[in-house]
């Protein structure tokens, strides 16, 4: 492609790959090599998996794990909280089709912060990553450094040097040929497939708009208990402090982002310019993040994305994206239906539909069985720096381009002490919140 003033910025972007994870790439390849590429040949070996945050969606993915293998075995968890690990332990062994192959003794049950380490160090093949997102990227490049094979639940972090770490860790996951599949999940429904194959195949034409919703009530909230320190009440209500999901845009309607992004072949916004606040859940229990969005990503091309997202109880709810294109316009109506096209030719998926987050795991082992790896790695980074990007629009009140989100210098995380104060960070104020 011939370089112009016009497709400079593009190019960049489009370079991500390339040079976004370079500074962190160097600790994660200088770590040793655990198995030869050789050694991930065709595999018809038992297979031992690890689970590395033990909530409802880690305790999902172990299911998941077991069901899509009969030579499977689940032999080590690992959690902050105890009480997490026995919650998954008794649910996943009273399970009659997978229960059998529950196969974890007590001194393969790892609590605390460092219980990742002893999960990846426990003789497993395959970790399953589910720990709030702010550690992600710490137990992502740890478990490629190990050599295992990763499934790894979204978002990938929470800021953007979390962004890179993760994206030079999948590089080198890419050449140790290790599989990693990630935990966005409407990649792997078969009807969304098919719809936005149709959008890139040109059934609506050139994209010229996508517009996302994903409108929903307030979640849940943990109250403080006696004998909690700061960190432990933050942790187990990592949902409302930014350091852990990144606010619910990043955690939750990424996934809405990661549709639009989709819909534009993968290719990075230029910039963004949001606005969000904080109006109904403003109670501490709830932390420091927002409870609405609303952002607008605007492409090279001049196309552009709007996506509005809210976390208020008893208002109308919404979780569809529409595609306008020059030609016709396509919907995605996630959980409500199957994907439809009205346009020069009307098109409706009318094939089957097995559960996504089941056919990520079915993959994920077919992969490693047949020695051929998948990565998710580069779609998966730009998804998730795309979702920090409009926060960090919103925070800021300022237009951020993919440049400066990438290149940002904000770490959200903050010194780790169990027994420490941990106060909670003041709610981000447009136009006051200075961009790292």
């Amino acid at each position: 492609m011939k370089t112009t003033k016009a497709n400079t910025g593009l190019l960049s972007r489009r370079q991500f790959v390339a040079t976004s994870g370079a500074a962190a790439l160097g600790a994660v390849v200088a770590a040793p090599l655990i198995r030869p590429s050789a050694t991930w040949a065709a595999n018809s070996d038992t297979l031992k998996v690890g689970l590395v945050g033990c909530g409802g969606r880690g305790s999902g993915a172990a299911l998941n794990a077991l069901m899509a293998d009969e030579n499977v075995v689940l032999t080590a968890l690992g959690d902050a909280f105890k009480d997490r690990i026995d919650g998954c332990l008794k649910n996943l062994g009273k399970n009659a089709k997978v229960g059998a192959r529950v196969r974890v003794q007590p001194d393969h049950c790892f609590v605390g912060l460092d219980a990742y380490r002893k999960v990846i160090d426990s003789g497993v093949d395959v970790v399953l990553l589910a720990s709030p997102p702010g550690f992600r990227p710490e137990h992502l490049k740890a478990a490629v450094a190990a050599g295992k094979h990763i499934f790894t639940e979204k978002p990938m972090a929470t800021d953007a040097p979390g962004v890179r770490a993760v994206q030079a860790a999948a590089e080198e996951a890419r050449r140790r040929r290790l599989s990693l599949v990630s935990g966005f999940c409407w990649r792997y429904n078969l009807a969304e497939r098919a719809g936005f194959q149709q959008v890139h195949d040109g059934a609506v034409g050139e994209v010229r708009t996508v517009y996302s919703t994903y409108n929903t009530g307030t979640l849940w909230s943990r109250p403080r208990q006696p004998g909690w320190t700061d960190l432990e009440y933050q942790v187990r209500n990592w949902y409302y402090y930014t350091w852990l999901s990144g606010d619910h845009l990043v955690e939750q309607a990424v996934h809405s982002i990661d549709k639009m992004i989709w819909a534009m072949k993968d290719e990075p916004p230029a910039r963004a310019t949001a606005h969000g606040g904080r109006q109904v859940r403003v109670e501490p229990d709830f932390g420091h993040i927002y409870d609405h969005f609303a952002v607008v990503y605007e492409w090279a091309s001049g196309a552009k994305g709007f996506l509005f997202c809210r976390q208020q109880d008893n208002c109308s709810n919404d979780n569809s994206d529409t595609i306008l294109g020059a030609r016709g316009v396509a919907r995605v109506l996630g959980f409500r239906g199957p994907p439809e096209i009205k346009g020069e030719k009307n098109w409706r998926y009318e094939g089957p539909r097995p559960d996504m987050y089941q056919v990520e795991h079915n993959e994920l082992f077919a992969s490693i069985r047949a020695g051929r790896p998948m990565n998710d790695g580069t779609w998966m980074t730009n998804t998730t720096l795309m979702a920090i990007m409009g926060r960090m629009a919103a925070y800021t009140g300022q237009t951020i381009t993919w440049e400066q989100a990438l290149n940002s210098k904000e770490n959200l995380a903050p010194a780790l002490d169990w027994n420490g104060k941990l106060p909670t960070p003041p709610v981000a104020m447009p136009g006051k919140t200075p961009f790292v």
